[in-house]
C-alpha cells in the first residue's frame, strides 16, 4: 500500500483546483465531440461581418472618417462574444434538465468547479471564435494599426468582455426551468446591450437620451477600447461622454464588475436549483 506524504497532499484549495480543471477538460471534450455547435458559432459572425462590410457599409458615415469595414469588424468581435454568453446559458440549462448537473452534485467534488469549468472552457471557445473573426477581418480589409502589445491589450478587452457575459449566461441558464426559456431570455439582455450602443452605428445617430444610455453601455466602452487599441476608427468625433472618454479604464471596470456581480449570484443560483429540483 502506498502511503500519501502528508505535505504532499493536496489540501481543500487544491482539490478545488483540480476539480475545475477536470470540468474544464469535460468543457473542452465535448466541444471537440460536438463540431457542428462550434461551426454555427462561427457562421453567425462570420456573415455579420460581410452583411456589414459589403451591404450596409456605404450607407453609414463615420464622424471624424475612416474606412467602415475597420469600424464595424471590432463591433462583430464584440457582439459575438456576448452573444456566446446567451449559448452558455442554454448549454447549462440542458444540461440540468437532463439531470447532468444533478449527477456532478453527487459526487464527491467542489461545486463551484462545475460553473468554473464550463466558464474556462467558454473561454477558450471565445479564443478561438475570436481567432477566426481576426483572419475573416483581415480578408475583408480589417486592420490593426498599432504594435503588437496594443493588439493584443485590445484582444484581452474582448476575452475579458467575453468571460463576463459568461457568467451572466450561467446565472441566467441557472435561475430558469428550460432550455427554451434561458435562450429568450439570453436575447432579452443580449439584444439591446448589443445594438443600442456604438458597434454598429454612431451614437450621435440616435436621440438625445438614447446616446446616454448608449454611451454607458458596456458593449460601447468595451468596443471603443478595442477600437482605440487596434488604431481603428471610433466613429466620433470627439468623445463627450465619461465612459467614452476613458474607454480602456472603463471596458475593464464594467467588466470586472459583472464577473464580481454575477459570479456569486450563479452560486446562489446553483443552491437554488438544487433545492427546486
Amino acid at each position: 500500500m502506498t502511503v500519501t506524504d502528508p505535505g504532499t497532499a493536496p489540501t481543500g484549495l487544491g482539490l478545488a483546483l483540480r476539480d475545475c480543471a477536470v470540468m474544464t477538460r469535460r468543457g473542452l471534450l465535448r466541444m471537440g465531440r460536438v463540431p457542428d455547435e462550434l461551426a454555427y458559432n462561427l457562421a453567425q459572425p462570420i456573415i455579420f461581418v460581410l452583411l456589414f462590410s459589403y451591404v450596409f457599409g456605404g450607407a453609414i458615415p463615420l464622424p471624424g472618417g475612416g474606412p467602415f469595414k475597420e469600424y464595424v469588424v471590432v463591433a462583430v468581435f464584440a457582439h459575438t462574444l456576448a452573444f456566446m454568453g446567451v449559448g452558455t446559458g442554454t448549454g447549462l440549462a440542458v444540461d440540468m434538465s437532463r439531470g447532468v448537473i444533478d449527477r456532478f452534485r453527487a459526487l464527491p467534488m467542489a461545486h463551484v468547479a462545475v460553473l468554473i469549468g464550463r466558464a474556462n472552457a467558454e473561454l477558450v471557445r471565445a479564443v478561438l471564435v475570436t481567432g477566426v473573426l481576426a483572419v475573416v477581418g483581415l480578408l475583408v480589409g480589417w486592420r490593426a494599426h498599432t504594435g503588437v502589445l496594443s493588439t493584443a491589450a485590445g484582444l484581452g478587452v474582448l476575452l475579458l468582455f467575453a468571460y463576463a457575459m459568461t457568467w451572466v449566461g450561467i446565472a441566467i441558464g441557472l435561475s430558469v426551468r428550460s432550455p427554451e426559456v434561458a435562450g429568450t431570455a439570453g436575447l432579452l439582455w443580449v439584444l439591446p446591450l448589443g445594438f443600442v450602443s456604438n458597434g454598429f452605428v454612431p451614437i450621435t445617430s440616435m436621440p438625445d437620451w438614447l446616446q446616454v444610455v448608449a454611451a454607458w453601455n458596456p458593449v460601447s466602452a468595451v468596443v471603443t477600447a478595442a477600437r482605440s487599441l487596434f488604431g481603428n476608427p471610433l466613429g466620433m468625433a470627439t468623445p463627450d461622454r465619461l465612459p467614452l472618454e476613458h474607454p480602456i479604464v472603463a471596458a475593464v471596470i464594467w467588466s470586472l464588475a459583472l464577473i464580481a456581480v454575477f459570479i456569486p449570484l450563479s452560486l446562489l443560483a446553483f443552491r437554488r436549483s438544487a433545492r427546486r429540483g
